[in-house]
This record gives C-alpha cells, sequence and structure tokens, in this order.
C-alpha cells in the first residue's frame, strides 16, 4: 500500500510486528527518539507527527526498513532494526546498500552475515582482497565473528581445504599444568568463544563432524610451531596477548593458497609486566607492506547489546581523581 499524508501504510504481508523486530512499543519508541517525531502503531499503518523534514526522513526510513526485512527473507531481529535506525540517525542510508551486498552465507539453514557498519564493511572487503589482515579495536565489534564468517563461507564454497582457529592461552601461563584434568579440558576455557561462534553458523552436528575430521581445528598457538598452513583459512584471536617472538611464529606458518585474519584489543593486553604485545609490534612492523592490511575499531562499530557501547564508553572516561 501507499503513504497518504501523516501516515505511513504497511506493505502487503508485513506485519507491525514484523516490520519492529517483534518490540513494537520499544522499538517505535527508538525511532522517536533517533528521529525527533512521535508515532503512534496501528494494524495497518504507523500515524507520523513532526515537523515535515523529519515526517518524510521517518517514513524514508521505514520503507528502508521493509526493504531490509525483504532481503533478509521476511525477517528481521533486533540488530537489523537497529543497524538501519542507526544508520539514519547518522545520515549513512546510502550504507545500507553496501552492507547487505557484503553478506555473507554460512550454513544452509543459518542466516546470511551482514556487515554492521562501515568498518565492518572494510574489514570483510579487506579479508577478500588480502592475505593477512588483521582487526584491531574494541571488544563487541565484530572481528573475530566476521572472520569466522568468512572463513565457514570460504570452506563450505570449497577455497580452503581447512579452517584453523588458534588464539593464546596467556592467563593459563606457566600454571597449565597444575589444572586438573586432560590437556583438553585445560585449554578449552581459552577456546570456547571460537566454538560459540562456529556452532552459531553451521549445525553443532556438522560443526562437530568437520572437527572430528580435522577439517576445522582449534587450538591453542603454542601447538602452531613448527607448522606449515597450506590451503588453509587461519584466523588468530586475541592476538593482544602474544608476545612478539609469539606473533613472528605465528605468522610465518602462512603456507600457500592460505588466508590469515589476526584480531584483538591492545586495551585488554593480559601479558606479563615488561612484556610487549606482538599485536601492537606488528602493526609498526608491518604498516608499510601493501599485502597486509590493519582494520580498525572503535567504539561506534559495537555489535552487541546496545548497552554494550555505553558501557564501553563510561569505562573509557576519564575519572576524576579520588573516584
Amino acid at each position: 500500500m501507499s503513504d497518504d499524508g501523516d501516515k505511513y501504510y504497511l506493505e502487503d504481508g508485513v506485519s507491525l510486528n514484523d516490520l519492529m523486530a517483534g518490540h513494537i512499543i520499544r522499538n517505535l519508541k527508538l525511532i522517536e527518539e533517533q528521529l525527533s517525531l512521535n508515532l503512534v502503531g496501528r494494524d495497518c499503518f504507523i500515524a507520523l507527527s513532526g515537523t515535515k523534514a523529519r515526517v518524510e526522513r521517518c517514513r524514508k526510513f521505514l520503507k528502508e526498513l521493509t526493504e531490509v526485512y525483504r532481503l533478509r527473507g521476511n525477517h528481521l531481529d533486533q540488530n537489523d532494526f537497529e543497524q538501519t535506525l542507526k544508520a539514519f540517525r547518522d545520515r549513512r542510508d546510502d550504507e545500507l546498500r553496501m552492507l547487505f551486498a557484503e553478506r555473507i552465507r554460512v550454513g544452509k539453514r543459518k542466516r546470511d552475515i551482514v556487515p554492521r557498519s562501515r568498518a565492518q564493511l572494510d574489514y570483510v572487503r579487506s579479508i577478500r582482497e588480502k592475505d593477512i589482515v588483521f582487526g584491531v579495536g574494541a571488544a563487541g565489534t565484530g572481528k573475530t565473528y566476521l572472520a569466522m564468517a568468512l572463513a565457514i563461507s570460504e570452506l563450505l564454497n570449497g577455497n580452503y581445504n581447512r579452517i584453523i582457529l588458534t588464539r593464546p592461552a596467556k592467563e593459563a601461563g606457566e600454571n597449565l599444568g597444575f589444572l586438573p584434568g586432560t590437556l583438553e579440558d585445560k585449554i578449552m576455557p581459552y577456546l570456547r568463544p571460537l566454538y560459540d561462534a562456529l556452532y552459531d553458523m553451521i549445525d553443532f552436528e556438522e560443526a562437530s563432524a568437520l572437527i572430528a575430521r580435522n577439517i576445522i581445528e582449534v587450538a591453542p598457538l603454542a601447538f602452531m610451531r613448527g607448522r606449515t598452513l597450506n590451503n588453509a583459512f587461519i584466523i588468530l584471536d586475541e592476538a593482544q596477548n602474544t608476545t612478539e617472538e609469539q606473533m613472528l611464529m605465528f605468522l610465518t606458518r602462512l603456507g600457500f593458497d592460505s588466508q590469515c585474519v589476526i584480531t584483538g584489543d591492545p586495551s585488554q593486553n593480559d601479558l606479563a609486566k615488561g612484556e610487549r604485545s606482538g599485536l601492537v609490534h606488528a602493526e609498526k612492523t608491518l604498516k608499510e607492506i601493501p599485502e597486509i592490511a590493519f582494520c580498525r575499531f572503535g567504539t561506534g562499530d559495537v555489535v552487541r547489546h546496545t548497552l554494550v557501547e555505553k558501557i564501553i564508553k563510561a569505562y573509557r572516561k576519564p575519572r576524576k581523581s579520588g573516584n
């Protein structure tokens, strides 16, 4: 149906609940706050109240939101809704098309993964173009998640024979041998975030079968020493916890027809006092090599719960002495 005056009529087959990602009251309120007008939702239309310019902008937003709903297979989740609204709030409307053009196809029964900011878009493009890419920035900005999505997509498309996921078990340090259980039991807590992302993109049974066949390997960084990794998509996570020597060791594992993504947040360094981060050193050392890309993320790229961005910003505010 078409627009009429101060009303936006929902398209046939699209309910208000669909368009508001299942949170009608909450998301109508968010639109009001972000686009500065008043809304009243009805069964087949939304009444718009505000200045002419704001009403027209909100109408454009609702049309774009409907298009995103269609692009996502007649489904919107809260992240899709907030991403679209944020783009309109920041007047980055045209960016949405570019983001969806770079969507990543993963498991057959899983939804496509879509970059949710310009930084994520540049990151995805860099990984598709370069053999080595560093993703550097705050927690929750999608560095590891997007790298994992691209790894799964490339594996399923037959472009690589295997995926190797690794991270330093730095917190365990010298005490690893004193922890109870087998070696696998000891290192599992440090590798769990990689498994979580993996199971979010392909079915548990399929992922387990690929791991059992060693097509997907999840291992601590120390296990990479002495290996040459050919025809593999390799992800090093939590790279801020590598030493300079460990980073060099890892980077020199890259074999023929392989892709490498290194992710980390320098602000969450768990190295011992006096140890220098291999991630920080690598950026200074390798930044002039054109075949290597460094992609940086800020708090505005956080794609977890909306509170995560606010929490990060709050913790980074300068504190008055004595507080």
